[in-house]
């Protein structure tokens, strides 16, 4: 006689490696998107980089769009579509651009690290996602970390307080524009709800439009050429391959996957900058990757100590059957 073991007792689902691929593609662009900024920065202002990003952002994603012939998304996705396209791909993009060019890299990271705390909060609060402790455990190691890399990575010279608040800002609308996502994935495809969130960023950056076209005249093609790697990786491909996997988990968890990005970008800038990471830096980065891996992993609940892959209502029903044989 065969039985099913009951809900309660039933061994955790086997990971999605493609959500797991997913997120590591996402957090290794972003990370490199800090380097390109640095380079494209020099030339573009806060604004015009953004808007260029996100134009070449929205051409790739609506090719892919159309030759995927995914069409509109439903009218239950769009509230989210809006509020992300507005306050991720679009303020979050204009006041980091702006807060990077008034405080130093260190600050910047530290302050904006901020989001993936506020991302939790707001996703157990409006997404009834809870807070388990292993979650937020491994948020506070890897906050601890991003603050090591920030004060290591930090000039001398005093960081500005609007540079701060900027950070601050951006970190917000990050947070915000994340959980407000969260919804909309319920009703459309990670592409769409990508794409279309990126033409409402490139739609409320457009009074840019002057300012990008005079500094493209005089920009270096090294600086163009990053804007538009901007636009069609760290965008157009890492925010999908994040809304891919932000629908197959909660946002508190997708969030704490970010807190590797500084430790990304300290070997980046080392590999390709010849930016030799001083050692608080490394053991930072180090404390940032430790607290991702205490964040993403399961408890295990419902198992056994002594096989912990045989569920305990399973083996409840094993004794039981042996008790009525002997009967």
């Amino acid at each position: 006689m065969t039985t099913s073991p009951s809900p309660a007792g039933a061994a955790a689902p086997p990971r999605d490696w493609r959500a797991a691929a997913a997120a590591t593609t996402t957090v290794l662009l972003w990370a490199s998107a800090f380097v390109s900024i640095r380079s494209a920065g020099d030339a573009y202002s806060p604004g015009a980089l953004a808007l260029g990003r996100l134009l070449a952002g929205s051409l790739a994603l609506g090719a892919l769009l159309l030759v995927r012939r995914e069409g509109l998304p439903p009218r239950a996705a769009w509230p989210g579509i809006v509020w992300s396209g507005l306050l991720w791909f679009g303020l979050y993009m204009v006041v980091l651009n702006w807060g990077e060019r008034q405080v130093d890299a260190g600050t910047a990271a530290m302050v904006v690290n901020t989001g993936p705390l506020l991302i939790a909060l707001l996703g157990s609060r409006t997404l009834g996602e809870g807070l388990p402790r292993g979650l937020l455990a491994g948020m506070a190691v890897s906050f601890a970390g991003a603050a090591v890399v920030g004060l290591s990575m930090s000039g001398r010279g005093g960081a500005s307080v609007l540079g701060v608040l900027l950070c601050l800002l951006a970190a917000v609308a990050y947070a915000n524009g994340v959980v407000r996502q969260k919804p909309a994935l319920r009703h459309g495809s990670a592409l769409q709800i990508t794409t279309f969130g990126c033409l409402v960023g490139t739609a409320a950056c457009l009074p840019f439009s002057g300012a990008l076209v005079s500094e493209a005249a005089d920009a270096p093609l090294s600086a163009t050429l990053n804007m538009v790697y901007l636009g069609l990786f760290p965008t157009a491909l890492a925010f999908t391959t994040w809304a891919y996997a932000l629908a197959r988990t909660t946002a508190g968890r997708m969030g704490a996957t970010t807190y590797a990005v500084p430790a990304l970008v300290v070997l980046m800038s080392w590999l390709l900058l010849d930016e030799v990471p001083a050692p608080l830096t490394v053991a930072g980065g180090l404390l940032c990757l430790a607290g991702v891996a205490v964040s993403r992993m399961r408890p295990q609940t419902g198992l056994t100590r002594n096989n912990p892959a045989r569920p305990v209502e399973g083996r409840r029903h094993d004794a039981e059957h042996r008790e009525s044989g002997r009967r």
